[in-house]
């Protein structure tokens, strides 16, 4: 069985995101960057799965800069075997990624596509559903356990009303929620044998994709600051408060 893991160069999760001076965008020179979170669960998964003898290859895809190597190597790091970078400078938006990853799913033959259900920059939750859209493929998404069974793997998810478990015919979508797993850390030395892992190198237009953006970013700003709370001695003094400013 062969597990594709789709994963995502982001600002990492430590950092205190800054808007630029001009409104345009979000600061990312000079920012520490790392794998997406999700991602890094969904990195996890399959490892998992491979150490339990379900899995037999686990390759690791990103599309993104140059740069994005460096999140690839992580995956290589924590056990993944081999890394495929589509290269592209630009804004990636979900639907360019997932007809990215059909043509690469075309090309590998994975049986289980393990990625995370959004990333921590745009926040879209789309990439998922739709590659699993454009396969034909069933899909499991949010999963809080992933359970595999004779040609088919049985997906928990976490719904408003409680969990919720769904058998998938394999091959299959499935993205990873916060409680799955705890990523492991990457050892010194599967650090040092990450950087002999091979990384193939593509570009869309191998894929046939055009990645020109369809959503035009207008302004982007910060919250407001938040304003000093107040003590009231009365419930009356509250509901005047909440009616001043507008709020009932």
């Amino acid at each position: 069985m062969k597990i594709m893991v789709p994963v995502k160069r982001v600002v990492d999760y430590n950092v205190k995101v800054r808007v630029k001076s001009d409104n345009t965008g979000v600061e990312l020179a000079n920012i520490k960057m790392s794998m997406n979170p999700f991602d890094e669960i969904a990195v996890e998964e399959a490892l998992r799965l491979k150490e339990a003898g379900s899995a037999e290859e686990i390759t690791v895809v990103s599309v993104g800069p140059k740069a994005a190597q460096e999140t690839i190597r992580t995956g290589l790091a924590m056990g993944a075997d081999r890394g495929i970078l589509v290269e592209h400078d630009g804004d990636s938006e979900p639907l360019a990624v997932a007809k990215i990853l059909k043509g690469v799913i075309a090309d590998e033959s994975p049986d289980m596509v393990l990625l995370g259900k959004q990333a921590i920059d745009g926040d879209n939750n789309q990439t998922g559903q739709m590659l699993a859209q454009l396969m034909g493929w069933p899909q499991g998404t949010f999963a809080s356990e992933v359970a595999l069974a004779d040609g088919s793997v049985n997906v928990t998810r976490e719904v408003d009303g409680g969990l919720e478990t769904v058998k998938l015919s394999l091959p299959a979508i499935v993205t990873t929620d916060l409680r799955l797993n705890e990523p492991r850390y990457a050892s010194l030395p599967n650090i040092m044998k990450a950087k002999r892992k091979p990384i193939d190198e593509k570009t869309p237009a191998d894929y046939g994709v055009d990645m020109a953006p369809r959503v035009t970013t207008l302004k982007v700003e910060e919250p407001p600051k938040r304003e000093a709370g107040i003590i009231v001695e009365t419930v009356e003094e509250l509901v005047a408060n909440l009616k001043e400013k507008g709020v009932i």
